[in-house]
């Protein structure tokens, strides 16, 4: 399991399908009150970003034409003070998926193009 934290419109189908479900595995796995250490220690989630991660990935997967029926609430007020702050490396995340990925990575760069084109078109 691990939050990506690129934006949702530059994963390709499987993996926005997959960080959306991976989503709501770490909520169920914090409400368990199972350890989460090792997937902080290997810079895999951001505990205070799961539900506005998961929000945009639902957003993006509506904006697809896909049914989206899995609302997600959590309250993280159970975790170690000193975990529920922590940080995904987002460049890091972005270079570990446009690595293995070669459909994110042209996604990616088609949107790059898009919004260079945008940036730089007469008003």
């Amino acid at each position: 399991m691990r939050m990506w934290g690129v934006s949702p419109k530059g994963l390709c189908q499987k993996h926005l399908l997959g960080e959306h479900v991976e989503m709501h595995m770490f909520a169920g796995t914090i409400r368990k009150g199972y350890s989460i250490a090792g997937y902080l220690k290997n810079n895999l989630i951001s505990p205070s970003e799961v539900v506005s991660r998961h929000d945009q990935l639902a957003q993006e997967m509506e904006g697809r034409g896909m049914n989206h029926k899995s609302p997600l609430e959590l309250d993280i007020s159970s975790l170690p003070a000193e975990q529920q702050n922590l940080l995904i490396d987002k460049e890091q995340s972005r270079s570990d998926l446009l690595t293995r990925c070669k459909e994110c990575e042209e996604r990616h760069q088609r949107i790059k193009r898009r919004n260079n084109i945008e940036e730089n078109s007469p008003c």
